[in-house]
């Protein structure tokens, strides 16, 4: 198995765990809170695929699917198209406001993307310096791990919500 297929095996469960966190969920619920200052679902969901589609993008030479695609105005977000939810405040995280299909339509469009990137690598790729202001420079390795490990814990963040919202419904 090639480096690029692990990869995407690990980008490919990361719809597959979201959707299960937004199966049925209505819009109420996608913008519940258990506190004031906690994530919502849609903002988690949102921020696993702008995560994903704004460090991707520039690695595969591609415009980002979020402004390519059209995403950002459907969603309509106060936010410069930039943003990917780094650093954002409470009153920002509420001001995520979408239903799931709107959601998973965009992490189906970013995965797509990052699937298409990944299937043009090969292995000795990986070992390409893609940013020089570390120490140690960081490989494009490094950094797609990287991008995946933090999909991956906002998706358990997700998953965890989800099963607090329920028992405190």
């Amino acid at each position: 198995m090639r480096a690029g297929e692990v990869l995407a095996d690990g980008f490919g469960r990361i719809g597959e765990e979201l959707r299960a966190a937004l199966d049925g969920a209505d819009d109420e619920l996608l913008v519940r809170r258990p506190d004031p200052h906690a994530n919502t679902l849609a903002w988690l969901a949102w921020h696993v695929a702008r995560v994903q589609d704004a460090q991707i993008a520039p690695l595969a030479g591609t415009e980002a699917v979020w402004t390519a695609q059209g995403w950002a105005q459907r969603f309509g977000l106060p936010f410069d198209d930039a943003a990917t939810g780094y650093g954002q405040s409470p009153a920002d995280v509420a001001q995520v406001r979408a239903p799931a299909d709107l959601l998973l339509g965009y992490l189906e469009a970013t995965t797509a993307q990052t699937l298409a990137y990944l299937e043009r690598l090969e292995d000795g790729d990986l070992d390409v310096v893609v940013d020089e202001d570390w120490d140690p420079p960081v490989t494009l390795g490094v950094r797609l791990v990287s991008i995946l490990a933090d999909d991956l814990e906002h998706t358990g963040q997700a998953s965890y919500l989800r099963g607090v919202l329920d028992r405190t419904a």
